[in-house]
């Protein structure tokens, strides 16, 4: 099994009335202005342990903040039917206030997401642009194009899964779980699998047997759909107000036709990342959407050159 290289530290901190789970590498004495605190955000049904590989890889030791995000991980669920993408962003603020401005006033980071995750980063580096020195994006291409059509559709879908229990599978072992985590990336090597597993799940008894099963760390009602649709007008008009330089990454193996079809062509997204103003990119080779986990040390060499960098001075207005 996967030994990591740097111990995480976890902890909790109270975020807008849930109780949120942090893993915390090292400690705010490795802050310089040129080195502020990484803080990461995982994607959709991911936890915070996702990124123990490319911190493991990183070649020098620095401030790193992973948040399990609500309903995901450790962190509680909020209780809800349903999950509102807005929430990332308010939870991100209040944890960015209370680990990082409580202790260091005034200081910026650099934030890192991967898909969702990434998704979030992108419209909270816009909104919030003061607090971002560098921004990295992993595979966060957003979604595809929606239209004031869809909306009957998605409230009548909405309607109908708000009628049965949100549910998700289990699993007999913590190597069953692992297979799974195979059987969806097969580039990912089983040992980082087995020790994912462990970190992806916890066992409990079966109805009152002897028996133990385990389960997902993330609230089954992540999987309804949300009867909001995706606004893209409102998201890049977030995107635009970027300033901090960003790096998109992408595996050479990621296929987004698995997931939309045609809906989604590439010239769309294209587009959509061409208002980023100062704008860097990298494909990794042999990697797939979970390129974190696929190529965890070419990815840390990419983002510790990115954010080696001095910090470029901010766009003039006009």
């Amino acid at each position: 099994m996967y030994a990591p290289r740097r111990q995480a530290q976890s902890t909790f901190v109270d975020v807008r009335g849930l109780r949120y789970h942090l893993l915390v590498w090292g400690d705010r004495s490795l802050v310089t202005q040129q080195r502020p605190p990484l803080v990461m955000l995982h994607g959709w049904m991911d936890v915070a342990a996702s990124f123990q590989f490319v911190v493991d890889a990183m070649r020098s030791e620095r401030y790193v903040i992973a948040l399990d995000l609500r309903g995901f991980g450790s962190t509680e669920a909020p209780g809800t039917d349903t999950y509102w993408f807005a929430d990332y962003l308010g939870d991100l603020e209040a944890v960015l206030d209370a680990v990082i401005e409580k202790h260091l006033p005034g200081q910026r980071i650099d934030l890192l997401g991967h898909s969702m995750g990434g998704n979030v980063v992108m419209i909270y580096a816009g909104v919030r642009p003061m607090r971002v020195r560098r921004l990295i994006n992993l595979e966060g291409f957003g979604m595809p194009a929606s239209k004031p059509e869809h909306a009957p559709k998605r409230y009548a879908q909405w309607l109908d899964e708000l009628k049965a229990p949100a549910t998700l599978r289990t699993y007999d072992s913590t190597d069953a779980v692992a297979e799974r985590l195979r059987k969806t990336n097969p580039l990912l090597p089983p040992e980082r699998a087995a020790w994912l597993a462990r970190q992806w799940s916890r066992g409990r008894e079966a109805g009152g047997s002897a028996k133990r099963v385990w389960e997902i760390l993330a609230d089954p009602a992540h999987r309804r759909v949300n009867p909001m649709l995706y606004r893209k007008e409102e998201v890049l008009e977030c995107w635009k107000l970027i300033d901090a330089p960003v790096l998109w990454v992408e595996g050479d193996r990621t296929d987004v036709t698995k997931w939309w079809g045609d809906r989604y062509p590439r010239a769309d997204f294209e587009a959509r990342l061409a208002l980023v103003q100062r704008l860097e990119r990298a494909t990794i080779e042999g990697a797939g959407h979970m390129l974190h986990h696929d190529q965890p040390e070419v990815l840390a060499g990419h983002l510790e050159t990115f954010l080696a960098r001095p910090s470029p001075g901010r766009p003039q207005e006009g």
